[in-house]
This record gives structure tokens, C-alpha cells and sequence, in this order.
């Protein structure tokens, strides 16, 4: 049976990627991450700064997302995969096809691995401490989508958030390995994740074909209506640890506070949302989401289509 995890035994970064170390190259002067996709950083506010408080923004920045991966992946990816794997899914699915969540699962947990060594590494390196990371409030907000949009379907929920999630695709996985003024061994570490990646993308767009088929016309209807908040919610800049750093780096709450409402308009916001989640929605139209009555409708009033 051809899978989309066919071949995982001698592909997958767990079975075969050597962990990846930081040598000398902070020092040589790489950067940790890119600054293009650093909102805040090129603010007149933030370009006033000295040269060691712009660094200290970029690794905290670093430090966010792979603190985020880190606990998305244990939280939330591995959350529903366990449930496909281990057969709570509530659909009947091919041996084949728990095996290879199995195998997703391994991956997951892996990324989670090295997101949190490479996060040690670099605060070793530049003695830039890594702030404490709160996953909770981000998960709670996702997961309450369930309680308001679609009651009583709480694993539905779950196994939802994993299609949305795993068949984004966003410009950090694609564009980090290819800027050679990051240090090479981080380029590593997203380009090991972005391997990988691909592989669970084409896996989760498969098992949505078969968890909308497995749907009621009724239960389809009501999923389509909690599908756009599902994807705002998964895609909206999380900014609480924006502002702490922004903090850290010396500035008082009026500068924050502008500097956040400069950075993240509604309208640009909402036109990354559209521009990460494309994949997503050819997904959707693929299987008949945007035929249920009022699903097109939900997506535009959010403002997705």
C-alpha cells in the first residue's frame, strides 16, 4: 500500500538526521533568525536601538517559535495523531494508516527534541536568556473553539485542528533554509523540520478526505461553519511575547503599543492568514467544504476568501 510515509524508515529525520550543533557561528556574525519575517524590527522605534537590544529581540524571537513548535507539537499534533494511531478516532481506518501516525508521532516528538536543544544551544552561545514560555492561553484559545462553534465534538475538534495545522504552509519552513545570513546549523534544523513536514502535509490532506466522507450531512455542516475561526484563531500573531520582549529591550508601554499597532494591522494580518492557509483551502474545495450550505459564506464574512 503506497502512503504518503512510504519510505519512513530511511527519509525520516529521527531515523536518519545527526543532531545538529552550534559551532563558532554566532560569532563569525550569522543572525538567528531572519529579520525579514520579524515584524517589529525594522520599526523606527526598534532601529533607535542599540545594537545588543536589536540582537536580544531577534533571539527571543528564535526562542518563541521554537519554544511554540516545541509545545505545539507534544500539545496539539501529537494530541490527535495519537487518537488516529491508537483507533479513538472514531473512523475505521487502514492498518496502514494508524501505523504511519505512529510514525508521525515519532516525528513530532523529535522536532519537539530539537527545538529545545537547539533553543539551549543559542542561549549558551549568546548568554541571551530565553524567556519562560506560556503554550497554555494559545492551546485554551484554540481549543474553545469547540465549546463555542461546534459542542459536543470535542475530538472532531482536535483532529480538525491537526488538518489545518499540518497542511499550512508558512513562509518559516520555506524561507529560513534558503537565508544564508542565518547560521548554518538553525537553516539545518528548519530544513530538517520542512522534510518532514511535507511528508505529514500530504498525510493529512488524505485523512481529511476520509474524516469529511465519514461525516454526517448535518455534522459536515456544522464543521464547515467552525472551520474559519479554526484558522484565524491557528494564524493570529500570538503578541503577548511580543510585547514582553519588546519590554526587555528597554522601551516603555506607549512605544510597545505603537510599535505592536504599526506592525500588526487587521487588514495585513488577515491578508498573512489568507497567504499561509491557500494550501488549506484548496484542500477544502477538494473535498466539498465550500458546497455545504453557508460554508462559503463563513469564510468570506471572516474574511478568509
Amino acid at each position: 500500500m503506497r502512503t504518503p510515509m512510504n519510505g519512513w524508515y530511511e527519509k525520516a529525520g529521527v531515523r536518519t538526521d545527526p543532531r545538529r550543533v552550534i559551532g563558532d557561528e554566532i560569532e563569525a556574525g550569522g543572525t538567528l533568525f531572519p529579520e525579514a519575517l520579524i515584524p517589529y524590527l525594522h520599526h523606527p522605534l526598534v532601529d533607535a536601538l542599540e545594537p545588543d537590544r536589536r540582537l536580544g529581540l531577534v533571539a527571543r524571537h528564535f526562542y518563541q517559535y521554537m519554544h511554540f513548535t516545541m509545545h505545539f507539537e507534544t500539545s496539539v499534533v501529537n494530541r490527535a495523531t495519537a487518537r488516529i494511531a491508537d483507533g479513538t478516532s472514531g473512523l475505521r481506518l487502514p492498518d496502514e494508516t494508524r501505523l504511519d501516525a505512529y510514525r508521525i508521532y515519532c516525528d513530532e516528538a523529535y522536532h519537539a527534541l530539537y527545538s529545545l536543544d537547539i533553543v539551549q544551544q543559542v542561549r549558551g552561545a549568546t548568554g541571551i536568556d530565553a524567556p519562560a514560555y506560556d503554550f497554555a492561553p494559545f492551546l485554551g484559545r484554540l481549543d474553545s473553539i469547540g465549546d463555542e462553534v461546534l459542542p459536543g465534538e470535542p475530538v472532531l475538534v482536535q483532529l480538525l485542528q491537526v488538518v489545518v495545522f499540518e497542511t499550512l504552509v508558512t513562509s518559516i519552513l520555506k524561507d529560513v533554509p534558503k537565508d544564508l545570513s542565518v547560521i548554518g546549523t538553525i537553516r539545518e534544523v528548519v530544513r530538517d523540520h520542512a522534510e518532514d513536514e511535507g511528508r505529514h502535509h500530504a498525510y493529512f490532506a488524505a485523512f481529511f478526505k476520509e474524516l469529511w466522507q465519514g461525516m454526517s450531512p448535518v455534522l459536515r455542516e456544522r464543521a464547515a461553519r467552525c472551520l474559519p475561526e479554526l484558522v484565524s484563531r491557528s494564524l493570529t500573531p500570538e503578541l503577548v511575547p511580543v510585547r514582553a520582549s519588546l519590554r526587555a529591550a528597554g522601551l516603555d508601554e506607549a512605544a510597545v503599543r505603537e510599535i505592536v499597532a504599526d506592525c500588526h494591522p487587521p487588514d495585513r494580518v488577515r491578508e498573512n492568514i489568507r497567504s499561509s492557509a491557500r494550501h488549506t483551502f484548496h484542500l477544502f474545495e477538494s473535498v466539498g467544504v465550500m458546497d455545504v450550505p453557508g460554508a462559503r459564506d463563513a469564510f468570506i464574512s471572516a474574511g478568509l476568501l
